[in-house]
């Protein structure tokens, strides 16, 4: 909890939070997209 409560990656902070969401949202789309176009291969 220590490590949560220093905060080191600005994580609590709703920019920090934005930016991993969008982080994982693009990283999603793109598997996605990668994954359709194999299939239609």
């Amino acid at each position: 909890m220590s490590v949560l409560a220093q905060d080191p990656t600005g994580l609590s902070s709703p920019v920090g939070q934005l930016v991993v969401l969008f982080g994982l949202l693009a990283s999603l789309v793109l598997l996605l997209r990668w994954w359709w176009y194999n299939r239609r291969r």
